[in-house]
């Protein structure tokens, strides 16, 4: 039995659908917004939180954001791929949603990580099934962040992010908005 031929990334495309240079730019576009949208919530969370004994995990979780950050500067480099033209407006969204979340408490910061991450993983999860193996390097990176987002997310939920007043509505809003910011930064 011969092995399975190697999936290419845009293999089995339809008329009308991406070509693989365009996706492979989208991809990495949309997560570098979200890594710098994610490094910006982080900063308004703490900088709201100063005295919090939540901060060294604020502080941890950022500072592997900063990682995921700085490896998709490198892919848009590499690809030769604009950043979205929103850079400027996600440098203050995200602050305003970390900054905002935080001022209504430890339990509200926490609650906005899990729903961000929820929707990364998900996000992260889209990307991987339609990347090939062609892109082992790409896929690996992403599976790895995919991987520390879960850890965020989780961190989030050990650190009461479901005691949250309005948790539920919350949430869905954070859900709702990060769809939302995914979808405009894969095309802008």
């Amino acid at each position: 039995m011969s092995p399975a031929p190697a999936r290419t990334t845009g293999r089995g495309r339809l008329p009308g659908d991406l070509k693989p240079r365009d996706l492979l730019a989208r991809v990495v576009r949309v997560d570098h917004a979200g890594e710098f949208g994610a490094q910006r919530i982080y900063s308004g969370q703490i900088a709201k939180l100063q005295k919090s004994e939540k901060r060294p995990l604020l502080e941890h979780m950022a500072g592997q954001e900063q990682e995921h950050l700085e490896a998709f500067e490198e892919e848009l480099r590499r690809r030769h791929v604009r950043p979205t033209l929103l850079h400027p407006l996600w440098k203050l969204a995200g602050y305003a949603l970390g900054a905002g979340t935080a001022l209504l408490g430890e339990r509200a910061a926490m609650a906005c990580t899990v729903a961000v991450e929820t929707v990364i993983d998900n996000h992260y999860q889209q990307q991987l099934d339609v990347l090939g193996d062609d892109e082992a390097a790409l896929k690996a990176r992403i599976e790895k962040f995919q991987a520390e987002e879960l850890e965020h997310r989780d961190i989030g939920l050990e650190n009461e992010a479901e005691l949250t007043p309005a948790y539920e509505l919350l949430s869905a809003l954070i859900r709702t908005s990060t769809r939302a910011v995914i979808w405009v930064a894969e095309r802008v």
